[in-house]
Protein backbone atom coordinates (compact mmCIF):
# COMPACT_ATOMS: atom_id res chain seq x y z
CA UNK A 1 0.00 0.00 0.00
CA UNK A 2 1.08 3.58 -0.21
CA UNK A 3 2.19 5.17 2.93
CA UNK A 4 1.29 8.19 4.01
CA UNK A 5 4.19 10.60 5.29
CA UNK A 6 3.07 13.61 7.47
CA UNK A 7 5.74 15.85 9.75
CA UNK A 8 4.58 15.69 13.25
CA UNK A 9 4.78 18.77 15.45
CA UNK A 10 4.64 19.80 18.81
CA UNK A 11 1.29 21.35 19.40
CA UNK A 12 0.39 25.07 20.68
CA UNK A 13 -2.89 26.61 21.17
CA UNK A 14 -4.78 28.75 18.07
CA UNK A 15 -6.94 31.18 17.90
CA UNK A 16 -9.67 30.32 15.00
CA UNK A 17 -13.24 31.41 14.28
CA UNK A 18 -13.01 33.91 17.37
CA UNK A 19 -12.94 30.50 19.71
CA UNK A 20 -9.68 30.39 21.40
CA UNK A 21 -9.18 26.32 21.82
CA UNK A 22 -6.41 23.73 22.83
CA UNK A 23 -5.93 19.97 22.42
CA UNK A 24 -3.51 17.79 22.38
CA UNK A 25 -1.83 16.11 19.55
CA UNK A 26 0.30 16.86 16.58
CA UNK A 27 -1.61 18.95 14.02
CA UNK A 28 0.32 20.36 11.08
CA UNK A 29 1.37 23.93 11.54
CA UNK A 30 0.54 26.87 9.14
CA UNK A 31 4.35 26.52 7.70
CA UNK A 32 4.06 22.95 7.10
CA UNK A 33 0.91 23.22 4.73
CA UNK A 34 1.25 22.02 1.36
CA UNK A 35 -1.53 24.50 -0.52
CA UNK A 36 -3.88 22.24 -2.56
CA UNK A 37 -3.99 22.65 -6.53
CA UNK A 38 -5.95 21.76 -9.10
CA UNK A 39 -3.26 18.62 -10.08
CA UNK A 40 -3.74 17.71 -6.45
CA UNK A 41 -7.58 17.47 -6.78
CA UNK A 42 -7.07 15.54 -10.05
CA UNK A 43 -4.77 13.40 -8.52
CA UNK A 44 -4.87 12.83 -4.87
CA UNK A 45 -2.33 10.85 -2.94
CA UNK A 46 -3.73 7.71 -2.32
CA UNK A 47 -3.65 8.89 1.97
CA UNK A 48 -5.59 11.93 1.06
CA UNK A 49 -9.75 12.24 0.72
CA UNK A 50 -9.63 16.02 -0.08
CA UNK A 51 -13.12 16.37 -1.63
CA UNK A 52 -16.57 14.71 -1.16
CA UNK A 53 -16.31 11.51 -3.72
CA UNK A 54 -12.25 12.02 -3.01
CA UNK A 55 -11.58 13.02 -6.84
CA UNK A 56 -13.42 14.64 -9.30
CA UNK A 57 -14.71 11.83 -10.97
CA UNK A 58 -17.02 11.10 -7.88
CA UNK A 59 -16.00 7.67 -7.68
CA UNK A 60 -15.63 7.38 -4.13
CA UNK A 61 -12.58 5.12 -4.44
CA UNK A 62 -10.07 4.86 -2.38
CA UNK A 63 -6.90 2.60 -3.83
CA UNK A 64 -5.45 2.08 -0.27
CA UNK A 65 -5.31 -1.88 0.51
CA UNK A 66 -3.94 -2.50 3.73
CA UNK A 67 -7.42 -3.51 4.73
CA UNK A 68 -8.64 -6.36 2.30
CA UNK A 69 -10.82 -9.02 1.98
CA UNK A 70 -8.44 -11.56 4.03
CA UNK A 71 -8.01 -9.62 7.24
CA UNK A 72 -11.03 -7.12 7.50
CA UNK A 73 -12.82 -9.18 9.42
CA UNK A 74 -10.33 -8.01 11.85
CA UNK A 75 -10.96 -4.35 12.24
CA UNK A 76 -11.65 -2.21 15.04
CA UNK A 77 -11.90 1.10 16.26
CA UNK A 78 -9.09 3.64 16.64
CA UNK A 79 -11.56 6.38 17.71
CA UNK A 80 -14.40 8.69 17.61
CA UNK A 81 -15.67 12.27 18.33
CA UNK A 82 -19.21 13.25 18.83
CA UNK A 83 -20.56 15.91 16.22
CA UNK A 84 -23.36 18.63 17.09
CA UNK A 85 -27.10 18.42 16.65
CA UNK A 86 -29.21 18.21 13.92
CA UNK A 87 -29.42 16.49 10.76
CA UNK A 88 -26.21 14.01 10.35
CA UNK A 89 -25.47 13.48 6.30
CA UNK A 90 -21.74 14.63 6.35
CA UNK A 91 -19.01 13.04 4.60
CA UNK A 92 -15.21 14.20 6.29
CA UNK A 93 -12.38 15.23 4.41
CA UNK A 94 -9.31 14.23 5.09
CA UNK A 95 -5.35 15.99 3.46
CA UNK A 96 -2.25 14.85 4.89
CA UNK A 97 -2.95 13.80 7.74
CA UNK A 98 -5.67 16.95 8.88
CA UNK A 99 -9.84 15.78 8.84
CA UNK A 100 -12.20 18.20 8.39
CA UNK A 101 -15.55 18.01 9.83
CA UNK A 102 -18.65 20.29 9.09
CA UNK A 103 -21.28 20.02 11.99
CA UNK A 104 -25.18 20.56 10.97
CA UNK A 105 -25.45 23.33 13.35
CA UNK A 106 -22.32 25.92 11.27
CA UNK A 107 -19.50 24.03 12.91
CA UNK A 108 -16.12 23.74 11.06
CA UNK A 109 -13.56 21.46 13.00
CA UNK A 110 -10.42 20.69 11.90
CA UNK A 111 -8.86 17.08 14.04
CA UNK A 112 -6.01 14.80 13.71
CA UNK A 113 -6.74 12.23 11.89
CA UNK A 114 -5.25 9.53 13.57
CA UNK A 115 -6.86 10.52 17.04
CA UNK A 116 -9.73 12.48 16.15
CA UNK A 117 -8.07 14.84 18.75
CA UNK A 118 -9.01 18.95 17.69
CA UNK A 119 -6.65 21.17 15.90
CA UNK A 120 -9.05 24.28 15.30
CA UNK A 121 -12.85 24.77 15.24
CA UNK A 122 -14.70 27.75 13.73
CA UNK A 123 -18.45 28.10 14.65
CA UNK A 124 -20.55 30.60 13.07
CA UNK A 125 -23.43 32.66 14.10
CA UNK A 126 -26.68 32.96 12.83
CA UNK A 127 -29.98 34.98 12.55
CA UNK A 128 -32.70 32.52 13.92
CA UNK A 129 -34.55 32.80 10.99
CA UNK A 130 -31.93 30.93 9.07
CA UNK A 131 -33.32 27.76 9.06
CA UNK A 132 -33.67 24.94 11.06
CA UNK A 133 -29.72 22.93 12.09
CA UNK A 134 -29.88 20.96 8.82
CA UNK A 135 -27.93 18.46 6.71
CA UNK A 136 -24.63 19.60 6.06
CA UNK A 137 -23.14 16.84 3.25
CA UNK A 138 -19.63 18.30 2.75
CA UNK A 139 -17.03 21.39 2.73
CA UNK A 140 -14.48 22.01 -0.49
CA UNK A 141 -11.07 22.10 -0.30
CA UNK A 142 -8.83 24.32 -2.33
CA UNK A 143 -5.41 25.96 -2.14
CA UNK A 144 -4.65 27.13 1.92
CA UNK A 145 -8.73 27.14 2.29
CA UNK A 146 -11.80 25.67 3.58
CA UNK A 147 -14.98 26.37 1.51
CA UNK A 148 -18.43 25.91 3.52
CA UNK A 149 -21.87 27.23 2.53
CA UNK A 150 -23.64 28.62 5.38
CA UNK A 151 -26.97 28.30 6.48
CA UNK A 152 -27.30 32.04 6.37
CA UNK A 153 -26.83 32.28 2.82
CA UNK A 154 -23.21 33.00 2.70
CA UNK A 155 -19.84 31.54 0.89
CA UNK A 156 -17.13 31.26 3.43
CA UNK A 157 -13.75 30.74 2.99
CA UNK A 158 -11.62 29.64 6.04
CA UNK A 159 -7.93 29.26 6.49
CA UNK A 160 -6.89 25.66 6.30
CA UNK A 161 -4.46 25.53 9.26
CA UNK A 162 -6.38 27.92 11.63
CA UNK A 163 -9.88 28.52 10.67
CA UNK A 164 -9.80 32.14 10.38
CA UNK A 165 -12.51 33.80 7.97
CA UNK A 166 -10.74 34.71 5.15
CA UNK A 167 -13.62 36.42 3.24
CA UNK A 168 -16.95 35.53 2.85
CA UNK A 169 -19.57 36.49 0.05
CA UNK A 170 -23.32 36.56 0.06
CA UNK A 171 -25.18 34.15 -1.92
CA UNK A 172 -28.94 34.19 -1.46
CA UNK A 173 -31.01 34.52 1.57
CA UNK A 174 -32.02 31.18 3.67
CA UNK A 175 -35.01 32.72 4.93
CA UNK A 176 -37.42 30.25 4.05
CA UNK A 177 -36.69 30.40 0.31
CA UNK A 178 -33.07 28.57 -0.01
CA UNK A 179 -31.25 25.98 1.91
CA UNK A 180 -27.73 24.64 1.34
CA UNK A 181 -28.11 21.18 2.72
CA UNK A 182 -25.03 20.23 -0.37
CA UNK A 183 -21.19 22.50 -0.27
CA UNK A 184 -19.11 23.47 -3.01
CA UNK A 185 -17.06 21.80 -4.76
CA UNK A 186 -13.78 23.41 -6.21
CA UNK A 187 -12.87 23.36 -10.20
CA UNK A 188 -10.14 25.23 -11.51
CA UNK A 189 -9.90 28.23 -9.60
CA UNK A 190 -13.91 28.37 -9.23
CA UNK A 191 -15.99 27.50 -6.39
CA UNK A 192 -19.36 25.83 -7.74
CA UNK A 193 -22.49 25.80 -5.40
CA UNK A 194 -25.70 24.32 -5.71
CA UNK A 195 -29.20 24.48 -3.62
CA UNK A 196 -32.75 23.89 -2.62
CA UNK A 197 -35.10 26.96 -3.70
CA UNK A 198 -38.79 27.64 -1.83
CA UNK A 199 -41.51 26.41 -4.19
CA UNK A 200 -43.02 29.65 -3.28
CA UNK A 201 -40.73 31.21 -6.30
CA UNK A 202 -37.28 30.76 -5.63
CA UNK A 203 -34.51 32.93 -4.26
CA UNK A 204 -35.85 35.69 -1.85
CA UNK A 205 -39.52 34.71 -2.88
CA UNK A 206 -38.61 36.28 -6.12
CA UNK A 207 -39.66 34.82 -9.27
CA UNK A 208 -37.61 32.04 -11.91
CA UNK A 209 -36.75 29.22 -9.52
CA UNK A 210 -33.39 28.03 -8.59
CA UNK A 211 -29.69 28.17 -9.84
CA UNK A 212 -26.58 27.89 -9.26
CA UNK A 213 -23.18 30.08 -8.77
CA UNK A 214 -19.19 30.01 -9.89
CA UNK A 215 -17.04 32.04 -7.09
CA UNK A 216 -13.35 33.25 -7.12
CA UNK A 217 -12.00 30.66 -4.96
CA UNK A 218 -9.36 33.16 -4.31
CA UNK A 219 -11.31 36.41 -3.89
CA UNK A 220 -15.31 35.43 -3.57
CA UNK A 221 -16.25 36.86 -6.27
CA UNK A 222 -19.34 35.79 -8.13
CA UNK A 223 -18.26 35.10 -11.83
CA UNK A 224 -21.44 33.50 -12.88
CA UNK A 225 -25.21 31.90 -12.27
CA UNK A 226 -26.74 29.55 -14.76
CA UNK A 227 -30.92 29.49 -13.93
CA UNK A 228 -32.05 25.93 -13.51
CA UNK A 229 -35.37 26.90 -14.75
CA UNK A 230 -35.44 28.10 -18.83
CA UNK A 231 -36.80 31.50 -19.31
CA UNK A 232 -39.64 32.75 -21.92
CA UNK A 233 -37.80 33.67 -25.07
CA UNK A 234 -34.90 32.11 -24.58
CA UNK A 235 -34.21 27.58 -25.54
CA UNK A 236 -36.40 25.25 -23.33
CA UNK A 237 -38.22 28.42 -22.54
CA UNK A 238 -41.69 26.70 -24.47
CA UNK A 239 -41.57 23.97 -22.27
CA UNK A 240 -43.42 24.95 -19.31
CA UNK A 241 -47.11 24.83 -20.60
CA UNK A 242 -47.48 28.54 -21.28
CA UNK A 243 -46.47 29.51 -17.48
CA UNK A 244 -44.85 32.97 -17.17
CA UNK A 245 -41.73 32.90 -15.13
CA UNK A 246 -43.02 34.15 -11.70
CA UNK A 247 -45.27 30.84 -11.77
CA UNK A 248 -42.10 29.10 -12.46
CA UNK A 249 -40.67 26.87 -9.25
CA UNK A 250 -38.46 24.99 -7.83
CA UNK A 251 -35.68 22.62 -10.36
CA UNK A 252 -33.38 22.89 -7.23
CA UNK A 253 -29.51 21.64 -7.82
CA UNK A 254 -29.32 20.59 -3.86
CA UNK A 255 -26.88 17.59 -4.65
CA UNK A 256 -23.22 18.15 -5.32
CA UNK A 257 -21.36 17.97 -8.80
CA UNK A 258 -18.84 16.19 -10.54
CA UNK A 259 -16.29 18.13 -12.85
CA UNK A 260 -13.86 17.00 -16.02
CA UNK A 261 -10.76 19.13 -15.97
CA UNK A 262 -10.16 17.96 -19.30
CA UNK A 263 -13.49 19.02 -20.96
CA UNK A 264 -13.64 21.88 -18.33
CA UNK A 265 -17.45 21.01 -17.53
CA UNK A 266 -19.38 21.03 -14.64
CA UNK A 267 -22.12 18.23 -14.18
CA UNK A 268 -24.44 18.68 -11.84
CA UNK A 269 -28.23 17.25 -11.37
CA UNK A 270 -31.52 18.95 -10.93
CA UNK A 271 -35.00 18.23 -9.25
CA UNK A 272 -38.37 18.37 -10.02
CA UNK A 273 -40.43 21.06 -10.66
CA UNK A 274 -42.83 22.66 -8.33
CA UNK A 275 -45.54 22.14 -6.78
CA UNK A 276 -45.58 18.43 -7.64
CA UNK A 277 -48.65 17.78 -9.99
CA UNK A 278 -48.88 19.50 -13.03
CA UNK A 279 -52.82 19.99 -12.65
CA UNK A 280 -52.39 22.19 -9.32
CA UNK A 281 -49.50 23.54 -11.03
CA UNK A 282 -51.26 24.75 -14.15
CA UNK A 283 -48.20 23.42 -16.43
CA UNK A 284 -50.20 20.37 -17.86
CA UNK A 285 -48.16 20.71 -20.85
CA UNK A 286 -44.30 20.95 -21.45
CA UNK A 287 -40.95 19.00 -20.03
CA UNK A 288 -40.55 22.23 -17.63
CA UNK A 289 -36.71 21.90 -18.80
CA UNK A 290 -34.57 22.01 -16.74
CA UNK A 291 -36.03 19.78 -14.19
CA UNK A 292 -34.44 16.76 -13.79
CA UNK A 293 -31.80 17.24 -15.89
CA UNK A 294 -27.41 16.51 -16.35
CA UNK A 295 -26.60 20.12 -16.99
CA UNK A 296 -23.07 20.01 -18.18
CA UNK A 297 -21.35 23.75 -17.60
CA UNK A 298 -18.18 25.34 -18.52
CA UNK A 299 -16.43 26.12 -15.31
CA UNK A 300 -14.65 29.38 -16.62
CA UNK A 301 -17.93 31.24 -18.25
CA UNK A 302 -21.33 29.33 -16.77
CA UNK A 303 -22.35 28.26 -19.99
CA UNK A 304 -24.65 25.59 -20.65
CA UNK A 305 -22.79 23.25 -22.95
CA UNK A 306 -25.26 20.49 -23.21
CA UNK A 307 -28.10 18.88 -21.31
CA UNK A 308 -30.46 15.79 -20.43
CA UNK A 309 -33.35 15.76 -19.28
CA UNK A 310 -34.48 12.05 -17.55
CA UNK A 311 -37.92 12.56 -16.70
CA UNK A 312 -39.72 15.16 -18.32
CA UNK A 313 -42.52 17.26 -16.91
CA UNK A 314 -42.30 15.47 -13.79
CA UNK A 315 -45.76 14.96 -11.30
CA UNK A 316 -44.20 13.15 -8.73
CA UNK A 317 -41.27 14.72 -7.32
CA UNK A 318 -38.39 12.07 -8.51
CA UNK A 319 -35.30 14.46 -8.54
CA UNK A 320 -32.35 13.52 -10.11
CA UNK A 321 -29.77 14.98 -8.04
CA UNK A 322 -27.43 12.08 -7.69
CA UNK A 323 -23.85 11.76 -8.25
CA UNK A 324 -22.44 11.88 -11.88
CA UNK A 325 -19.79 9.24 -12.02
CA UNK A 326 -17.18 9.99 -14.66
CA UNK A 327 -15.92 6.95 -16.28
CA UNK A 328 -13.92 5.75 -19.32
CA UNK A 329 -15.46 2.69 -21.06
CA UNK A 330 -16.60 0.76 -23.88
CA UNK A 331 -20.19 0.68 -24.05
CA UNK A 332 -21.60 -2.76 -25.03
CA UNK A 333 -24.98 -3.16 -23.41
CA UNK A 334 -25.87 -6.77 -22.38
CA UNK A 335 -29.55 -8.34 -22.47
CA UNK A 336 -29.94 -7.18 -19.04
CA UNK A 337 -30.41 -3.52 -19.97
CA UNK A 338 -33.99 -2.50 -21.22
CA UNK A 339 -33.21 0.86 -23.48
CA UNK A 340 -29.92 0.78 -25.11
CA UNK A 341 -28.87 2.53 -28.28
CA UNK A 342 -28.27 0.70 -30.76
CA UNK A 343 -26.07 2.99 -32.35
CA UNK A 344 -23.53 2.81 -29.50
CA UNK A 345 -19.87 1.54 -31.21
CA UNK A 346 -18.89 -1.14 -28.81
CA UNK A 347 -15.35 -1.15 -29.45
CA UNK A 348 -14.76 2.47 -28.69
CA UNK A 349 -13.46 3.69 -25.43
CA UNK A 350 -15.46 6.83 -24.50
CA UNK A 351 -15.80 9.49 -21.63
CA UNK A 352 -19.01 8.57 -20.36
CA UNK A 353 -21.58 9.34 -17.08
CA UNK A 354 -23.63 7.21 -15.17
CA UNK A 355 -26.57 8.76 -13.13
CA UNK A 356 -29.66 7.40 -11.61
CA UNK A 357 -32.50 9.36 -9.69
CA UNK A 358 -35.43 8.99 -7.53
CA UNK A 359 -37.49 7.13 -9.80
CA UNK A 360 -35.31 4.46 -10.02
CA UNK A 361 -33.88 4.38 -13.89
CA UNK A 362 -30.14 4.66 -14.50
CA UNK A 363 -28.62 6.07 -17.12
CA UNK A 364 -25.59 6.43 -19.03
CA UNK A 365 -24.36 9.15 -21.10
CA UNK A 366 -21.46 10.36 -23.33
CA UNK A 367 -20.13 12.93 -21.20
CA UNK A 368 -18.79 15.12 -23.63
CA UNK A 369 -21.35 15.66 -25.56
CA UNK A 370 -24.57 14.17 -23.85
CA UNK A 371 -25.15 11.60 -25.92
CA UNK A 372 -27.57 8.80 -24.75
CA UNK A 373 -25.95 5.22 -24.67
CA UNK A 374 -28.63 3.33 -22.49
CA UNK A 375 -31.08 3.01 -19.98
CA UNK A 376 -32.54 0.50 -17.18
CA UNK A 377 -34.14 0.41 -14.25
CA UNK A 378 -32.20 -0.47 -10.94
CA UNK A 379 -35.04 -1.44 -9.73
CA UNK A 380 -39.07 -1.77 -10.06
CA UNK A 381 -40.59 1.31 -11.13
CA UNK A 382 -43.85 2.19 -13.58
CA UNK A 383 -43.02 6.42 -13.60
CA UNK A 384 -40.63 5.34 -17.03
CA UNK A 385 -42.36 3.49 -19.89
CA UNK A 386 -39.46 3.63 -22.66
CA UNK A 387 -36.65 5.84 -23.99
CA UNK A 388 -35.96 5.93 -27.24
CA UNK A 389 -32.37 4.80 -29.06
CA UNK A 390 -31.76 9.08 -29.19
CA UNK A 391 -32.60 9.33 -25.92
CA UNK A 392 -36.13 10.68 -25.67
CA UNK A 393 -37.61 9.16 -22.22
CA UNK A 394 -41.50 8.50 -22.19
CA UNK A 395 -43.78 8.85 -18.83
CA UNK A 396 -46.41 6.58 -18.09
CA UNK A 397 -49.46 9.44 -18.90
CA UNK A 398 -51.89 7.11 -16.61
CA UNK A 399 -49.64 8.39 -13.58
CA UNK A 400 -50.67 12.16 -14.06
CA UNK A 401 -53.27 13.46 -11.58
CA UNK A 402 -56.73 14.48 -13.37
CA UNK A 403 -57.57 16.94 -10.83
CA UNK A 404 -57.51 18.15 -7.33
CA UNK A 405 -58.32 14.84 -5.07
CA UNK A 406 -56.87 12.19 -7.55
CA UNK A 407 -54.10 10.27 -6.27
CA UNK A 408 -51.77 7.82 -8.09
CA UNK A 409 -49.06 5.25 -6.96
CA UNK A 410 -45.81 5.91 -7.89
CA UNK A 411 -42.38 4.10 -7.85
CA UNK A 412 -40.04 4.36 -7.20
CA UNK A 413 -40.21 6.95 -3.96
CA UNK A 414 -36.29 7.63 -4.09
CA UNK A 415 -34.48 4.48 -5.18
CA UNK A 416 -31.35 6.81 -5.38
CA UNK A 417 -31.52 9.84 -3.54
CA UNK A 418 -28.87 11.96 -2.39
CA UNK A 419 -26.74 8.96 -0.54
CA UNK A 420 -24.05 8.31 -3.24
CA UNK A 421 -22.37 5.56 -4.21
CA UNK A 422 -18.78 4.55 -5.45
CA UNK A 423 -17.59 3.45 -8.61
CA UNK A 424 -14.51 0.50 -8.23
CA UNK A 425 -11.94 0.34 -11.56
CA UNK A 426 -11.29 -3.31 -9.76
CA UNK A 427 -14.59 -4.50 -11.13
CA UNK A 428 -15.51 -2.17 -13.70
CA UNK A 429 -19.28 -1.62 -11.88
CA UNK A 430 -21.21 1.36 -9.59
CA UNK A 431 -22.39 0.31 -6.41
CA UNK A 432 -25.58 2.17 -4.76
CA UNK A 433 -26.87 2.04 -1.82
CA UNK A 434 -30.86 1.82 -2.88
CA UNK A 435 -34.13 2.90 -1.15
CA UNK A 436 -36.85 0.22 -2.21
CA UNK A 437 -40.56 2.30 -1.27
CA UNK A 438 -43.49 3.74 -3.20
CA UNK A 439 -45.30 6.69 -2.95
CA UNK A 440 -49.46 7.11 -2.66
CA UNK A 441 -49.80 10.74 -3.66
CA UNK A 442 -53.00 12.83 -3.76
CA UNK A 443 -53.09 16.22 -5.61
CA UNK A 444 -54.06 19.07 -3.03
CA UNK A 445 -55.35 22.93 -3.68
CA UNK A 446 -52.22 25.00 -3.62
CA UNK A 447 -52.12 28.41 -2.24
CA UNK A 448 -48.58 29.30 -2.81
CA UNK A 449 -46.74 27.46 0.10
CA UNK A 450 -45.99 23.53 0.28
CA UNK A 451 -45.93 20.70 -2.13
CA UNK A 452 -49.43 21.04 -4.09
CA UNK A 453 -49.68 16.90 -2.97
CA UNK A 454 -50.58 14.70 0.27
CA UNK A 455 -47.80 12.08 0.04
CA UNK A 456 -47.83 8.42 2.00
CA UNK A 457 -44.65 6.19 1.49
CA UNK A 458 -45.80 2.87 1.15
CA UNK A 459 -44.07 -0.74 0.74
CA UNK A 460 -43.05 -1.69 -3.09
CA UNK A 461 -44.82 -3.97 -5.00
CA UNK A 462 -41.20 -6.22 -5.55
CA UNK A 463 -39.65 -7.39 -2.54
CA UNK A 464 -41.77 -5.10 -0.02
CA UNK A 465 -40.10 -6.30 2.85
CA UNK A 466 -36.58 -5.14 1.69
CA UNK A 467 -36.92 -1.23 2.21
CA UNK A 468 -32.90 -1.34 1.26
CA UNK A 469 -31.03 -2.70 -1.28
CA UNK A 470 -26.75 -2.38 -2.41
CA UNK A 471 -26.71 -3.44 -6.10
CA UNK A 472 -23.70 -3.56 -7.78
CA UNK A 473 -23.83 -2.67 -11.89
CA UNK A 474 -21.58 -2.98 -14.80
CA UNK A 475 -20.92 0.63 -16.16
CA UNK A 476 -19.90 -0.98 -19.91
CA UNK A 477 -22.74 -3.54 -20.07
CA UNK A 478 -25.48 -2.97 -17.35
CA UNK A 479 -25.09 -6.32 -15.82
CA UNK A 480 -25.93 -6.80 -12.24
CA UNK A 481 -22.96 -8.39 -10.67
CA UNK A 482 -24.92 -8.61 -7.23
CA UNK A 483 -27.70 -7.32 -4.58
CA UNK A 484 -28.12 -7.54 -0.94
CA UNK A 485 -31.75 -6.98 0.27
CA UNK A 486 -32.05 -5.32 4.01
CA UNK A 487 -34.82 -4.71 5.74
CA UNK A 488 -34.51 -1.03 6.52
CA UNK A 489 -32.82 1.95 4.18
CA UNK A 490 -29.23 0.87 3.29
CA UNK A 491 -28.48 4.54 4.16
CA UNK A 492 -25.27 7.13 3.71
CA UNK A 493 -22.91 6.84 1.37
CA UNK A 494 -20.46 3.84 0.00
CA UNK A 495 -16.73 3.64 -0.32
CA UNK A 496 -14.64 1.26 -2.44
CA UNK A 497 -11.17 0.50 -2.05
CA UNK A 498 -8.21 -1.09 -3.34
CA UNK A 499 -8.71 -4.16 -0.87
CA UNK A 500 -11.48 -5.68 -2.85
CA UNK A 501 -14.08 -3.89 -0.52
CA UNK A 502 -17.40 -2.07 -0.53
CA UNK A 503 -18.11 -0.33 2.68
CA UNK A 504 -21.63 1.33 4.06
CA UNK A 505 -24.29 0.76 6.43
CA UNK A 506 -28.19 1.32 7.32
CA UNK A 507 -30.85 2.35 9.30
CA UNK A 508 -30.25 -0.54 11.79
CA UNK A 509 -26.66 0.76 12.80
CA UNK A 510 -25.02 -1.64 10.64
CA UNK A 511 -21.72 -0.91 8.90
CA UNK A 512 -20.44 -3.37 6.97
CA UNK A 513 -17.60 -4.16 4.47
CA UNK A 514 -18.87 -6.00 1.22
CA UNK A 515 -16.56 -8.39 -0.99
CA UNK A 516 -16.54 -6.29 -4.12
CA UNK A 517 -17.17 -9.12 -6.81
CA UNK A 518 -19.78 -11.46 -4.93
CA UNK A 519 -21.61 -8.67 -2.28
CA UNK A 520 -20.55 -11.47 0.82
CA UNK A 521 -20.70 -9.77 3.85
CA UNK A 522 -16.99 -9.64 5.20
CA UNK A 523 -17.45 -7.30 8.56
CA UNK A 524 -19.90 -6.13 10.32
CA UNK A 525 -20.37 -3.91 13.60
CA UNK A 526 -22.54 -2.44 15.55
CA UNK A 527 -22.92 1.46 16.25
CA UNK A 528 -24.43 3.95 18.26
CA UNK A 529 -27.31 5.40 15.47
CA UNK A 530 -28.44 4.56 11.92
CA UNK A 531 -25.54 5.11 9.69
CA UNK A 532 -25.97 8.47 7.93
CA UNK A 533 -23.14 9.47 6.22
CA UNK A 534 -20.35 9.24 3.59
CA UNK A 535 -18.02 6.67 4.86
CA UNK A 536 -14.45 7.56 3.49
CA UNK A 537 -10.88 5.13 4.02
CA UNK A 538 -7.46 7.45 4.11
CA UNK A 539 -4.06 6.54 5.38
CA UNK A 540 -1.67 8.55 7.91
CA UNK A 541 1.62 7.07 8.43
CA UNK A 542 1.15 3.70 7.08
CA UNK A 543 -1.88 3.69 8.30
CA UNK A 544 -5.24 3.04 6.82
CA UNK A 545 -8.39 4.02 8.43
CA UNK A 546 -11.91 3.99 7.14
CA UNK A 547 -14.51 6.33 8.75
CA UNK A 548 -18.39 7.00 8.83
CA UNK A 549 -20.70 9.19 10.38
CA UNK A 550 -23.42 8.29 12.14
CA UNK A 551 -26.83 9.72 13.77
CA UNK A 552 -30.60 10.34 13.66
CA UNK A 553 -32.76 13.28 11.77
CA UNK A 554 -32.02 12.27 8.42
CA UNK A 555 -34.51 13.81 5.81
CA UNK A 556 -35.61 10.40 5.10
CA UNK A 557 -36.72 9.31 8.58
CA UNK A 558 -40.39 9.42 8.01
CA UNK A 559 -40.60 7.74 4.77
CA UNK A 560 -41.92 4.20 6.01
CA UNK A 561 -42.33 3.44 9.56
CA UNK A 562 -39.93 0.94 10.51
CA UNK A 563 -40.20 1.65 14.26
CA UNK A 564 -42.13 -2.19 14.89
CA UNK A 565 -38.84 -3.55 13.65
CA UNK A 566 -36.78 -1.96 16.31
CA UNK A 567 -35.55 -0.07 13.86
CA UNK A 568 -34.78 3.39 15.69
CA UNK A 569 -31.95 5.68 16.44
CA UNK A 570 -32.04 8.61 18.54
CA UNK A 571 -31.82 11.90 17.23
CA UNK A 572 -28.79 13.87 18.91
CA UNK A 573 -26.53 10.73 18.90
CA UNK A 574 -24.12 11.96 15.87
CA UNK A 575 -20.59 10.60 15.92
CA UNK A 576 -17.78 10.10 13.56
CA UNK A 577 -16.62 6.70 13.53
CA UNK A 578 -12.63 5.46 12.41
CA UNK A 579 -11.22 1.83 12.14
CA UNK A 580 -7.92 0.33 11.57
CA UNK A 581 -6.49 -3.05 11.48
CA UNK A 582 -4.23 -4.00 14.67
CA UNK A 583 -0.99 -2.93 14.38
CA UNK A 584 -0.04 -6.49 14.21
CA UNK A 585 -2.27 -6.91 11.12
CA UNK A 586 -0.82 -3.99 9.49
CA UNK A 587 2.15 -4.39 6.54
Amino acid sequence: MTRATLRTVAARPILAGALACAWTGHPVLAQDFVPITDEILNHPSDADWPQYRRTHDAWAHSPLAQIDQDNVEFLQLAWSRAIGPGTMEMTPLVYRGVMYLVHPNDRIEAVDARTGNLIWEYERTVAENAGRLGAVRNLALYDDKVYYASRDGYLVALRATTGDVVWETFMASAEFATNYTSGPIAANDVIVTGRSCGLWGGVDRTPGGCFILGHDARTGEQLWRVNTVARPGEPGGDTWGGLPLEQRYHVSPWGVSSFDPELNLIYMGTGVPGPYPSVVHGREAGDALYSNSTLAIDADTGRLVWYYQHLPGDDWDLDHIGERILVDARIDPSAEVQWPNPAVNPTATRRVLWTAGKGGVQFVLDRATGEFLWASPILVQNAVLGVSPDGRVTTNAALRHRAVGHTVVVGQRAAKGWWPGTYSPLTGAVYQPLHNSWTEQTATAWDGLGLGARRISIRAPEHPESLGIVKGVSVSTGEVLWERRWPTLHSGGLVSTGGGLVFGGDWDRRFRAYDDETGEVLWETILNARISGGAISYAVDGVQYVAVATGGGTVYDSMIDVSDLGYTSPIGSSTVFVFALPSSLRE
